[in-house]
């Protein structure tokens, strides 16, 4: 059986505090990125929401005003666009942030969620009982305190969701706030659901968006059902306002062909196969070949496949209930500090 004590303090210590409680225990400050860049991670209250934030991207292009030591805008505007990543439930691709690196001339910029339990959008499952307020604070933040730290093209904003980030996007963000980001681009992994919201200004949203919808074949149950839907009703609000099917599959693409669990589209493992896509980002979703360098097997590595005739999405036998459930954790693995038991199915994650 697996030990309850095994630091010799009552255990039980990483059942201990919310998620939320544990992340703020992991320290904020200036780090440097893998491309030699700055990342800064801070806090700031938007709406009166705690959104904690990473930023990545050459010092001299943080405002002289940040403590950046090289900074040298004195402009909020600047050349370089954003890739914005929102986590999945639990806040591991926040922490390990593999947007990171500068490409296709957009810096990385993660964001984490204001709720106990790192979901973006509250609730659980696909019912975001905050996803309309997350949704507008992710959007508040970009338009008012990224450009207060870093130099940023603005006209150039892209996002990148991954599993419950994916469900925020496309239940609430893209209907909700897209239409004040021109020409963007929404790399929906794992994840994704129907607008939960009513679309504002839906013909410029629609017409000027890309999608990519990207999955496995061994997706959770519950995201088999909701990511086709979502499919199918982005495609119905494309053609809703006059665009044709090849306009739609210009913008709006779809891929579920590697085997793997979820988020793992490299066939081996959630943090690997997050970044792998995010790595591709720019060959996927700013106008490259679509190709993916390391996706899993069988995908032929071009996953850019026009969502007209593959609303249908067919999957292999989804993962068992006990894995979802243990979802959370397994993406909390960056709280080395914290010993996680799952008792039941005699398993010990750490």
């Amino acid at each position: 059986m697996p030990q309850r004590n095994r630091n010799g303090n009552g255990g039980g210590r990483g059942q201990q505090g919310t998620a939320q409680q544990k992340a703020a225990q992991v320290p904020q400050g200036l780090s440097q990125a893998q491309d030699g860049g700055v990342i800064m991670d801070d806090t700031v209250m938007v709406n009166g929401l705690p959104i904690r934030f990473k930023i990545s991207a050459p010092a001299d292009q943080y405002l002289t005003t940040s403590g950046v030591p090289g900074a040298a805008a004195t402009s909020g505007q600047g050349t370089l666009g954003a890739n914005v990543l929102l986590h999945g439930d639990g806040g591991q691709s926040f922490f390990d942030m593999p947007n990171q690196n500068v490409q296709a001339n957009t810096m990385g910029v993660a964001l984490l969620a204001p709720d106990d339990k790192l979901f973006w959008g509250g609730g659980g499952g696909l019912q975001r009982t905050e996803g309309a307020a997350h949704a507008q604070a992710v959007n508040d933040f970009i338009q008012k305190e990224l450009p207060a730290r870093v130099a940023v093209n603005m006209s150039n904003i892209v996002f990148t969701g991954v599993s419950g980030g994916s469900l925020l996007m496309s239940g609430f963000f893209i209907p909700a706030q897209m239409q004040n980001y021109v020409k963007s681009a929404v790399e929906l992994n794992c994840g994704g659901m129907p607008p939960q919201v009513a679309f504002v200004d839906q013909a410029k949203v629609m017409s000027q968006t890309r999608i990519h919808y990207q999955s496995t074949q061994g997706e959770l149950d519950s995201l088999q059902g909701s990511i086709p839907q979502a499919v199918a009703a982005y495609e119905q609000a494309a053609t809703s306002v006059g665009m044709t099917p090849a306009q739609v599959n210009a913008l709006q693409t779809v891929d579920n062909t590697p085997v793997g669990g979820h988020c793992e589209f490299d066939g081996q493992d959630f943090v690997s196969g997050v970044q792998v896509m995010s790595t591709n980002y720019a060959n996927v979703m700013q106008g490259g070949n679509g190709a993916v360098v390391g996706i899993g097997a069988p995908s032929t590595g071009v996953v850019t496949n026009g969502v007209v005739g593959n609303e249908q999405l067919q999957f292999a036998a989804g993962q068992r209930k006990r894995k979802a459930e243990m979802e959370e954790m397994v993406n909390m693995k960056w709280s080395r500090q914290w010993d996680v038991i799952k008792t039941g199915d005699v398993q010990l994650l750490s």
